[in-house]
């Protein structure tokens, strides 16, 4: 029996299917779930990947052992399975591997009304569990019923963000064959488009677990070629694109240029407050400080924590945040209760960018105010020795530990170094008011890595 559990990782479970993470895994994770929340019912969904069904199968096999009912929501995108538990107040688990190739799989949970299950809100106690054996269950086996929610989730993100009055829109959507076409199909029905004048141009809407056109991961750059084209070719207002399972939202301009998060952090955060004034909007410790600036010129609130959609539900509720979100491109809301969701992100983009009679581009410029290095990873063989490093060469600079090491400097230059969760690395990034001091910056930081593995004591850096 496999003890090292590697496939819990700090906000859900992955693997490589079936080396890493196989039926009896989920199996024996669907009990020890119901086990652990004493919980009579769960609501089930999965993705579109090859293992998911027989996956999803043995997690209800699981649940069902344990004396609980299954409510088998089918195919759906994982913000459906939010809805379902913030509208029916039942926990949930969704099988996905989110944006990561065919070959993976996993599960996201959440407790009733969405609520987190991760690191410390759970899954440290669902390790245990499987360690120590979970219980036998109920003498009488659960049963399973299905559920469809597209038509009442379309419905609730609807109300959300209305979208009666503004000027017409043409929005290409690429949903990378993952299960984002549900998603959008739901919320942006024939009605919709028709009364709200916005005309939608699909790119792989069909679900595909073999991702026949490209990886559903719009964090990667070359997997926003086709949408960056098509929005130029046809003249669109802007594109959107889903990764796997729906719950991020990447977005380009009119240009075909691809749109930081933090710029749609700031955009957003800053229209939230309007509406909210004084409220709180929480990203994760990486943001840029164009995030901070603008949260702060409308009066409210700014609060940091680690990546990660369990740590941002919990930093959401703990702050009662009105926004949130992270660089990987997940928008949270507390309307919805506090959970991501790329649809309704694009909605709210949507909606925001009808108001105005300006390109998107020209809309989101005043929030582009600093130079990000990008996210650099660097193989090292310890990384929390390359963290403590860097620390002491800056040792006489303001700094904090919210999600690793982040570093400030009087210019409003700063960097952020953290150990990476799932392989040897260290995750870098820089951002200052200009170009050079970030490339000066990043090179400086990147010598003291190196010299980190060559030689002991001071570097070259140091000079």
């Amino acid at each position: 029996m496999r003890r090292s559990f590697s496939y819990i990782k700090p906000y859900d479970v992955r693997g490589l299917v079936p080396d890493e993470l196989d039926e009896e895994d989920v199996r024996r994770i669907g009990a020890a779930f119901v086990h652990l929340l004493d919980t009579q019912k769960v609501l089930l969904g999965r993705d579109m990947r090859v293992s998911s069904p027989r996956l999803a199968d043995a997690f209800s096999a699981g649940v069902r052992e344990q004396g609980a009912e299954v409510v088998d929501l089918g195919l759906v995108s994982v913000d459906m399975v939010y809805y379902a538990s913030g509208a029916m107040a039942l926990p949930g688990a969704m099988i996905t591997a989110s944006h990561n190739p065919g070959e993976y799989n996993g599960i996201k949970f959440c407790r009733a009304l969405a609520a987190p299950f991760g690191a410390q809100s759970g899954l440290d106690t669902l390790r245990e569990t499987l360690l120590r054996g979970v219980p036998d269950g109920r003498q009488e086996p659960g049963t399973t019923s299905q559920l469809d929610v597209t038509t009442d989730f379309g419905d609730c993100v609807r109300r959300l963000v209305p979208l009666s009055a503004g000027r017409p829109l043409r929005v290409v959507m690429d949903a990378g064959n993952g299960v984002g076409g549900l998603a959008a199909t739901a919320v942006l029905d024939d009605r919709l488009r028709r009364d709200a004048g916005i005309t939608v141009d699909p790119l792989c809407f069909e679900p595909d677990g073999g991702f026949p056109n490209h990886p559903a991961n719009p964090l990667e750059l070359e997997n926003l070629t086709d949408l960056r084209q098509r929005v130029v070719e046809t003249g669109a207002d802007l594109g959107v694109a889903f990764d796997g399972d729906a719950d991020r939202c990447f977005v380009v301009d009119e240009r075909g240029e691809p749109v930081t998060a933090s710029t749609l952090m700031a955009w957003l955060g800053s229209l939230r407050l309007d509406k909210h004034p004084g409220a709180v909007v929480a990203v994760n410790a990486i943001a840029s400080r164009s995030v901070r600036d603008a949260v702060e010129e409308k009066g409210g609130s700014l609060v940091r924590g680690r990546a990660g959609h369990s740590f941002m539900k919990e930093l959401m509720s703990t702050h009662d945040a009105v926004f949130g979100g992270e660089h990987a491109g997940h928008y949270y809301f507390r309307e919805f209760w506090n959970a991501d969701s790329g649809i309704l992100a694009a909605l709210h983009v949507l909606a925001a960018l009808r108001a105005q009679d300006r390109p998107l581009s020209v809309v989101l410029e005043p929030f582009v105010r600093y130079h990000p290095s990008g996210e650099l990873s660097i193989k090292v063989q310890s990384g929390e020795q390359v963290v403590r490093r860097v620390r002491e060469h800056y040792h006489d600079r303001p700094c904090d530990w919210v999600d690793g090491l982040s570093l400030y400097f009087e210019d409003e230059s700063w960097f952020s170094l953290r150990v990476a969760n799932t392989e040897p690395v260290v995750r870098l990034n820089v951002e200052s008011r200009t170009e050079s001091r970030t490339r000066q910056l990043r090179d400086e930081i990147l010598c003291l890595i190196e010299h980190q593995h060559t030689r002991p004591g001071p570097s070259s850096c140091d000079n």
